[in-house]
């Protein structure tokens, strides 16, 4: 099997999940052809292919045009897998928490591309986090009008308990307009944190 994915133009990291996905998708031997645009991309496909034993091999056309080819299946036997790649949605113990509607400090709009691509990232992960939660300013991500809305609402579906804090959503007005997930309080957000076994802050 071939498949040849066009990933120029595409942000971070849109060019790793599409060839991910190719490769799940993909039987023994599959042979994929991922076009993109520059060197970290290249780079992030190059530790995709470490992580998923795969081959690989990169064709530099130029600093705009490398060509990055995965073969699937080449960790089988290694494994004793009888699939390659597989996703597992399983759902481990980890809190993932969000206090500001921004990655980072620094620029607001960099910080809410940031957390936009964290959050879309999180959907494509062979293990899910078993709660998401959103206080103070994170409190924004939940609520209408959120551009993190569907990816949020994607992890709910996939098992992901989704809590926002009620305070912090009173507190800006806007309790009425959350648009997933329940509405939590600090003992509750205290006793999920305390009992994680990995907490998160992007």
């Amino acid at each position: 099997m071939y498949k040849k994915i066009d990933a120029r133009g595409l942000t971070c990291p849109l060019p790793v999940i599409k060839a991910k996905e190719a490769i799940e998708n993909s039987g023994e031997n599959a042979n994929i052809e991922v076009l993109v645009d520059n060197e970290i991309a290249a780079q992030n496909l190059q530790k995709l292919a470490n992580q998923k034993n795969c081959g690989l091999k990169i064709n530099k056309i130029s600093d705009k045009e490398i060509h990055v080819f995965l073969t699937s299946g080449e960790g089988l036997q290694e494994t004793g897998s009888e699939e390659v790649c597989k996703r597992v949605k399983n759902n481990d113990n980890t809190a993932v928490v969000f206090s500001s509607q921004y990655m980072g400090n620094g620029n607001d709009e960099l910080g809410a591309i940031l957390v936009k691509s964290f959050i879309f990232a999180i959907t494509k992960q062979d293990v899910l986090p078993k709660t998401l939660i959103f206080y103070n300013g994170g409190a924004w991500l939940t609520t209408e009008g959120s551009k993190v809305i569907e990816d949020i609402k994607a992890l709910e579906q996939n098992g992901t308990e989704i809590i926002t804090c009620g305070t912090c959503l009173d507190f800006y007005g806007i309790k009425d307009k959350l648009a997933v997930g329940s509405v939590s309080n600090m003992y509750e957000i205290a006793e999920k944190m305390l009992k994680a076994e990995k907490v998160i802050r992007p």
